[in-house]
């Protein structure tokens, strides 16, 4: 998953829009960009649109972001779309795994009532949008099998905290919001499954979107969520392998080939598992965006 495009999931103008958009990911929202009155007719559009987009062979992968464990609307959001099968849902403002599990639990229940494969509806928990999720980003860890990513959250944790800002004068990010970043970059790693990079919100900036997007690539990040159809060529170009990555790739790998232990040398450096390691997953990146 390179590049999940938020979409409002009341707008049918977006909605078909959002077809054309190369995202590897539409995210149909039902939470902050959705009045709570507009909810009811929200849940409708999204299922709808879910079965229009299969039948018409759309390659986006298609995910619902509900509103949160603590409130009653998640309940009717997953009553609403589930019929449909979306491939995920993304979780917003859990207080720790054990609302993973709880949203988990609820799918098990879904998918057999709606005679879905079990399993099939992944989950993607936004895990630093309240305090108390970020003091417990170890209990994401075996949560729940359905885990396919997680992401991180600057705004919803800032007006919890009272930050007066989240963003130094540079731009770069203040001090608590590098951390929790951070530590979700860990969590995703230590579950196994893909960390994605959270927004950035001057859709207008490509340059700046471009930058942050490289210093995530950079710092082990697989995507980036965009809120803007405009975000998602910068980020896919960013997020997609090069071939120069792709060249050094099987040549590490290639080296080990011929090593007779768990050491290879390649242009007078010595390489270990950790290069071997770091090289199948570029591979294994370049094959989903398609160019392995």
């Amino acid at each position: 998953m390179r590049s999940l495009l938020f979409v409002p999931a009341d707008s049918e103008k977006k909605l078909a829009k959002s077809l054309t958009s190369a995202a590897d990911v539409l995210i149909l929202d039902l939470e902050d960009s959705v009045a709570a009155s507009r909810r009811p007719v929200a849940r409708e559009m999204a299922k709808a649109f879910i079965g229009d987009a299969r039948k018409a062979g759309a390659k986006h992968k298609l995910y619902v972001r509900i509103n949160p464990l603590d409130g009653g609307d998640w309940e009717a959001d997953l009553a609403g779309v589930m019929a449909a099968g979306p491939d995920g849902i993304i979780h917003p403002k859990p207080q720790s795994g054990a609302d993973v599990h709880k949203l988990a639990i609820a799918l098990d229940h879904a998918e057999i009532r709606h005679g879905l494969k079990s399993g099939q509806t992944r989950i993607l928990p936004i895990t630093t949008e309240t305090p108390a999720s970020v003091l417990q980003m170890h209990s994401y860890v075996g949560a729940s099998t359905r885990m396919s990513g997680m992401s991180w959250g600057a705004e919803d944790l800032g007006a919890v905290v009272g930050s007066l800002a989240n963003r130094d004068e540079a731009g770069n990010w203040t001090s608590p919001y590098r951390m929790v970043r951070d530590l979700m970059l860990f969590t995703a790693s230590a579950c196994g499954i893909e960390p994605i990079d959270t927004v950035f919100v001057n859709f207008r900036d490509s340059a700046g979107l471009k930058v942050e997007a490289m210093a995530a690539k950079r710092d082990g990040f697989t995507g980036k969520i965009a809120i803007h159809p405009d975000q998602v060529a910068p980020i896919n170009e960013v997020f997609t392998p090069t071939s120069a990555e792709v060249a050094h790739a099987r040549t590490i790998i290639g080296a080990f080939a011929g090593a007779d232990a768990g050491v290879a040398s390649l242009n007078g450096m010595m390489l270990d598992m950790p290069h071997l390691k770091l090289a199948e997953r570029m591979l294994s990146r370049a094959k989903a965006a398609g160019i392995g």
